[in-house]
């Protein structure tokens, strides 16, 4: 006999008809039920359905409003679905707001490129607008490639970055912040982008290969103080030679040991344990080591700038290390962030002479305007042509990028605003500990993150962003930022959005009675920068949790991938603990990156991209969604066209299992047709104890957000379990039996429970497919899935005993089916209804199969004869050979009473018998 999840079982079987269709034409019928979701606002019925039910809330991290989605995306928000269904069936009142995330300099950079519009030349309320509108036209066509994914949520309501209510909310973060001391004004060596003009903080950084020149440099020696000789020079090493211009000072460790090398005339200090990599490098095999000193004796000494008049003391610092170079490290207070502490220390100043846009100033003469990375080649010509080029040569590292242009990105000292992360470090890391972090290491790793991480610049110098809402006195430059301030902005930005501090007079935007706390002047300047963006969705806890009045605060879950350690995940801990002292979040769940089928990660030059719309088209959302499901997404992932060829065989499956139950119950009527459980076949308790153990392993699955454990577990039950055994068996009762029979009707009244469970706890995965299936449900009163109630188990069907029994009988099972196997495969039958079974068991053997009402069901079989217990073996002896008599038409069992019956020569006698009772009998 076919299993059910075979394509072809109606070729061979004489199946009752449903409605509900084969084929699930995916991508046709998807859309439809989208459609039917919204008439009937399913969404709302569902909130409305759960109200006054304890809340559950996942926290939506927005996704950036530009370009199409990716597999990435479907990925995210598919597994979003899984947690916030399941919990709506559980009983939790789990509603989701999606969000967006609207400002910074892709969407500038687009509008700037794609509608041709010069920022610098236009009015930045305009150009604000254009950038307003760009947004708003991703968000649309993102909303709806998110809704064809299945996603179930308050489209019409989002929350948006560039919304004005957020915005306020925003602006009243950045002003409790201020009250409790964590936001400053201060110039610092910073991570700046030339290729966006502005500062960036830390989470805007991604490492990528680069290939920089490697230059050994000497510095002479203006004063040895008695140490070193004067004609000595201290070399040093760096991969930044438009960086020494900047140079004001060579540190070097105070532990280590420095040694004077003696080569070709010259003298050269370096650390002792460098020295033969240094003269390998420069291809010098004759030189001699000389006078040591430690680190801590050489603190005094002065060299001079290579090429400026300008000294370059040595100094002490505990960053120097002799990983590479020569134990002597170039130091550019205004280049770097432990070169600019070292200056502060040693009271060097700061030089930098780079401009936002890269290029060197007038305060690097003979390189002025030069872009950075142009001034290297003529800043190493320069040492060569005076003589302190000691080597060049090129080496490729791992070297900070701007994430968005995906371009180089420098230190440069400049004047931003910072949170301090110093001044709540200790209330981050006691936060972290309270959140439950899945999976566990992500803990480790923010902790990590916090402990190390310096301060957060804030200020971005660009137009389309949260203005910092900052004044400052027109007469001594302090600024203005006080709690009426704060509010009188807020109040502004919630009425007409931040465009009103670019479109605004300063007195305009002023609250009336503004005096400057340090000189008691009265007229005032506006800040130009905007704040990070990361500042804006950091603050989305705020502005949505704490606003909205269907959320709660904090959020059960946040749900993001593994990159938002750094990114989200950090910058809504910061701005929570900064202003209320607690994480935003109960638990934080990650996931890995979308990688190919072969582990590569996607690029559209390689031409392995997955597209989730075109993914769509092709199979439909239920089966994308059914490959999130099959993943361990925890880390990264791979998807491609085999891959969900595959998904779509196991979706076959699945949907068989559904089509097959829905036609055996075609004329079942559960009011009236119901048998009660203590009346039920023992082989149907036992598919309601194996029913009811799926729910105890689904349950919990569900809610550990192990989905590949769901869908491997379901899998399992529909293929193995039902298909292979327990409705593979019941298909004799089912097509054969008289429509009323007390075993067909018990076995109906199980499979109705199966349905009913099966069709709930798949509702998550694949909420379109199941949505179709509920609607024949027989009794099914609901007019959606979506408005019932999670399985639970149910203690009254566990019967230990019986399971016991029937576990032992299916092992016994195995071992029948495969002597049948090997039987056909030695040609002694065709199928297992050509065969006869002689059994030869041990006495527990015997008991347990005596006790079987029809063993010819139960193995699928025409005949079986039980010999008597023989001896005490463990394994059960199977003898088959061919079944004698003739094929009856009707139930296809081989039967000597095949013809005994001149009215119906072609049946057996029970057919015979049934027929003449019940008519036909056959549920065609």
């Amino acid at each position: 006999m076919e299993g059910v999840g075979d394509m072809d079982y109606k070729k061979t079987l004489n199946l009752p008809q449903t409605d509900f269709p084969m084929r699930g034409n995916l991508p046709n019928r998807e859309p439809e039920m989208q459609k039917w979701w919204e008439e009937v606002q399913i969404y709302e019925q569902v909130l409305e359905r759960r109200q006054g039910q304890p809340k559950f809330i996942l926290h939506d991290g927005p996704p950036y409003a530009n370009g199409d989605i990716h597999i990435g995306h479907a990925l995210n928000k598919i597994l979003k679905d899984f947690i916030v269904r399941f919990r709506s069936l559980q009983g939790y009142d789990a509603p989701y707001i999606p969000g967006w995330d609207t400002h910074g300099l892709p969407i500038e950079h687009a509008v700037t490129t794609k509608k041709k519009v010069d920022r610098k030349k236009m009015d930045p309320v305009e150009f604000r607008r254009h950038c307003e509108d760009y947004a708003w036209s991703f968000i649309d066509k993102q909303r709806e490639q998110f809704k064809r994914l299945g996603v179930r949520g308050d489209w019409e309501n989002p929350y948006v970055t560039l919304k004005p209510k957020y915005e306020a909310e925003q602006v009243r973060v950045f002003g409790e912040m201020v009250k409790k001391g964590h936001i400053y004004r201060g110039y610092r060596s910073i991570y700046w982008s030339p290729s966006s003009e502005s500062a960036l903080a830390d989470a805007e950084i991604e490492y990528m290969d680069k290939r920089s020149p490697s230059i050994y440099v000497k510095f002479p020696v203006k004063d040895g103080n008695g140490i070193l000789p004067q004609d000595a020079f201290v070399v040093i090493w760096t991969t930044t030679p438009w960086t020494i211009p900047a140079n004001l000072a060579i540190a070097i460790h105070a532990d280590f040991t420095y040694t004077l090398v003696k080569t070709g005339g010259q003298q050269w200090l370096m650390a002792e344990e460098l020295v033969d990599s240094v003269m390998k490098l420069a291809g010098i095999e004759e030189y001699q080591k000389g006078e040591t000193f430690k680190g801590s004796q050489l603190s005094d000494v002065i060299c001079r700038h290579p090429f400026y008049d300008r000294e370059s003391p040595l100094v002490l610092g505990d960053h120097v290390t002799l990983d590479a170079g020569t134990g002597c490290v170039h130091t550019a207070p205004g280049h770097g962030a432990e070169d600019f502490e070292l200056g502060k220390k040693y009271n060097l100043g700061v030089l930098c002479p780079v401009d936002e846009k890269g290029k060197m100033t007038a305060e690097a003469p003979g390189f002025e305007g030069l872009f950075y990375e142009e001034a290297n080649k003529a800043i190493t010509a320069k040492l060569d042509e005076t003589g302190y080029l000691l080597k060049l040569t090129f080496l490729t590292h791992q070297y900070p990028h701007d994430w968005r242009t995906k371009k180089p990105v420098i230190y440069r000292a400049t004047e931003q605003w910072f949170a301090s992360i110093d001044g709540f470090r200790q209330q981050l890391l006691e936060a972290i500990r309270e959140v439950k972090w899945i999976p566990a290491w992500g803990e480790v790793r923010l902790h990590n993150m916090v402990a190390d991480r310096g301060d957060w610049c804030i200020s971005r110098q660009r137009v389309w962003g949260v203005p910092l809402p900052i004044f400052y006195c027109e007469k001594c430059s302090h600024p203005h930022i006080t709690d009426e301030s704060i509010d009188h902005i807020a109040a502004i930005f919630a009425a007409e959005g931040s465009s009103a501090w670019f479109a605004k007079d300063v007195e305009q935007l002023l609250h009336p009675g503004a005096t400057c706390a340090e000189c008691g002047n009265q007229t005032f300047r506006k800040e130009t920068d905007i704040m990070d963006v990361w500042f804006d969705s950091g603050s989305s806890h705020a502005a949505v949790l704490q606003q909205r009045e269907e959320t709660a605060w904090p959020a059960d879950i946040y749900l993001e991938g593994s990159d938002q350690y750094r990114g989200w995940f950090n910058s809504s801990l910061s701005t929570a603990v900064a202003t209320t002292g607690k994480p935003p979040y109960k638990g934080v769940l990650s996931h890995g990156f979308t990688l190919d089928g072969e582990g590569r990660k996607m690029s559209k030059s390689i031409g392995n991209v997955i597209d989730p719309l075109k993914v769509m088209k092709t199979y439909g959302a239920d089966i994308l969604r059914l490959w999130v499901a099959s993943v361990d997404y925890q880390a990264d992932v791979r998807v491609s066209d085999d891959i969900l060829k595959q998904i779509a065989e196991v979706y076959r499956k699945i949907r068989n299992t559904f089509r097959f139950l829905l036609g055996n119950l075609s004329d079942f009527d559960p009011v009236v047709d119901r048998v009660p459980l203590e009346q039920l076949d023992e082989i149907d308790r036992y598919a309601l104890i194996r029913l009811q153990r799926l729910v105890e392993q689904v349950t919990p699955a569900y809610e550990n957000y192990e989905f590949h454990t769901v869908y491997a577990a379901v899998h399992h039950f529909c293929t193995v379990f039902l298909s292979q055994f327990y409705l593979d068996v019941l298909k004799d009762r089912l097509y054969v039996s008289a429509e009323a029979d007390p075993k067909r009707r018990s076995s109906q009244t199980v499979m109705l429970e199966i349905l009913h469970a099966l069709v709930r706890m798949l509702n998550p995965i694949i909420p379109h497919t199941t949505e179709e299936v509920w609607k024949y449900v027989p009794g099914a009163d609901d007019i959606s899935v979506q408005l019932t109630d999670f399985p639970e188990v149910k203690v009254e069907y566990l019967d230990q005993e019986l399971e016991q029994k029937w576990d032992q009988l299916l092992q016994l099972r195995d071992v029948v089916l495969k002597g049948l196997e090997e039987a056909r495969a030695q040609k002694v039958i065709g199928n297992s209804l050509g065969a006869a079974v002689e059994l030869v068991p041990s006495e527990e053997q015997h008991q347990l199969l005596k006790d079987v009402s029809n063993l010819e069901e139960l193995f699928i079989v025409s005949a079986v004869r039980l010999l008597p217990p023989q001896g005490d073996g463990d394994q059960l002896q199977v003898n088959v050979k061919p079944a004698e008599g003739d094929k009856c038409q009707r139930c296809w069992m081989i039967t000597p009473t095949v013809g005994q019956n001149e009215s119906h020569p072609d049946l057996c006698e029970r057919c015979v018998s049934i027929v003449q009772e019940h008519g036909d009998g056959d549920r065609a």
